[in-house]
């Protein structure tokens, strides 16, 4: 019977391997709770993975598939940045309580609630990077293909998305980004 519990309680111990994990884990999620603060380093930060990928792009022509696909997954991700987690559209018909975003100039100011926050928008792009940048250090990713069409396909399905998106911003009255705007603080003038 002694021999029994104790195995058992081998058992449920966790593993050399998953206590490494969780202490990677765990690491990794600590520098990422600390960066949340330095929005500009991040940006930064993303701005030369996007320049890194570009010249190894221009210097050793290829891997099109692996740059169409960031491509389409990086404007989606805008895409998300842009749109309001709660479309007017849809909020339109459906009558449920909480917040949205004014469509008449009488309605009261309510703040603009992205589908995709800042900070998930950036960490997703770079782990993107992160992925291309590795999938193109290796000649079986990149595949053959007629890039021109790509690159066409590419620059309409940009042009067509970010119209709609446009027209919508404008049809509701929604303006995603907040440089530049002015804040009300509830005070009245002092004019």
């Amino acid at each position: 019977m002694l021999g029994e519990s104790e195995a058992d309680q081998s058992l449920n111990e966790p593993s050399a391997i998953s206590k490494k994990l969780t202490q990677i884990r765990n690491i990794y999620q600590t520098y990422l709770d600390r960066s949340v603060q330095h929005v500009a380093a991040r940006w930064i930060f993303l701005g030369l993975l996007i320049l890194s990928y570009i010249i190894k792009i221009v210097l050793w022509p290829g891997w099109y598939i692996v740059t169409y696909a960031l491509g389409i997954y990086l404007l989606s991700l805008f895409l998300a940045f842009l749109t309001p987690k709660v479309d007017p559209a849809l909020q339109s018909m459906d009558d449920e309580d909480g917040p949205s975003l004014p469509t008449r100039q009488s309605e009261e100011f309510r703040p603009f609630i992205r589908r995709l926050p800042e900070f998930k928008f950036w960490l997703s792009a770079t782990k993107a990077m992160i992925i291309s940048l590795v999938a193109i250090c290796f000649k079986f990713t990149d595949i053959p293909v007629f890039w021109p069409i790509l690159l066409v396909y590419f620059c309409i399905l940009l042009f067509v998305t970010l119209k709609k998106q446009i027209k919508h911003m404008l049809k509701y009255n929604y303006v995603p980004m907040t440089r530049g705007k002015t804040v009300y603080s509830g005070k009245p003038d002092a004019n």
